[in-house]
């Protein structure tokens, strides 16, 4: 039986068409999750030593806070699976790279950086070994960067804007944006390091990389920002007792 489509289910169809087309061409990435082997091995070693601690103490977290509030694991879930998507989205870049959301911006606020380390750990291993996305070799770079640094980063701004009674919601945004921003300042230095500049050392090559990551990161942040905030509204209408168990209290977010 044949199916007649509306001219306006065909235009859907044909965008649909492009874009999985668009999202299947393979492209070198240079983006924030540095691929297998790009790395050399002792960099990969040492960004891996550097992050145990970081991910002891998120088990620790992690632990303590489940065997308090076991219906906080519905919304850990939630944020794992905010920041497996949301980082999964790659944009083009300049010369070959990506940039993509990292979203640790709402766990960071919700349950601290040392959970979100945890949670952004198992992102990186599944992006790595389902969807190619970054490398095992390099697995502790990624993780140093979008696990931990940049849920610091996120997690220090937003207790800092609390203190300063800054309107939580938009604390929030502010934080996640900036946390995004900065998680890319590190990978910068991380690749720097690792290959400095001939003229101008690792200061000229970082400042190299983030001139390729700037023109698509910048905005990137901005809508992560505005997306955590509609995140968090939106979780709060079904999962009100559960976030008795977080960092944020949503009624004096309405209140601020």
């Amino acid at each position: 039986m044949s199916m007649k489509l509306s001219l306006f289910e065909k235009r859907i169809l044909a965008v649909s068409v492009v874009f999985a087309i668009f999202l299947s061409l393979p492209t070198p990435a240079l983006g924030m999750h540095i691929m297998e082997g790009y790395l050399p091995i002792e960099y990969c070693v040492i960004w891996g030593v550097i992050c145990i601690p970081f991910m002891v103490m998120g088990v620790i977290r992690l632990r303590k806070l489940s065997q308090d509030n076991p219906r906080i694991l519905i919304l850990l879930a939630m944020s794992g699976a905010f920041i497996f998507v949301i980082s999964s989205l790659k944009i083009p870049s300049v010369t070959g790279s990506c940039s993509h959301m990292t979203g640790t911006g709402l766990s960071a606020v919700l349950f601290g950086p040392g959970i979100t380390s945890i949670l952004g750990l198992i992102v990186l291993i599944f992006q790595a070994t389902l969807l190619a996305h970054g490398g095992l070799t390099s697995l502790g770079a990624n993780a140093f960067s979008m696990a931990i640094a940049g849920p610091i980063i996120a997690w220090t701004l937003y207790r800092g804007f609390v203190m300063l009674r800054v309107n939580k919601l938009l604390a929030i945004g502010i934080a996640a944006a900036l946390g995004d921003l900065l998680t890319y300042c590190v990978t910068s230095f991380q690749l720097a390091l690792a290959y400095p500049s001939e003229v101008g050392g690792i200061m000229a090559s970082a400042l190299k990389f983030l001139a390729v990551f700037a023109p698509t990161q910048v905005p990137l942040a901005i809508v992560e920002g505005i997306l955590t905030v509609l995140i968090i509204i939106g979780m709060q209408s079904f999962a009100a007792k559960e976030f008795k168990g977080t960092s944020f209290n949503f009624q004096e977010a309405r209140q601020s």
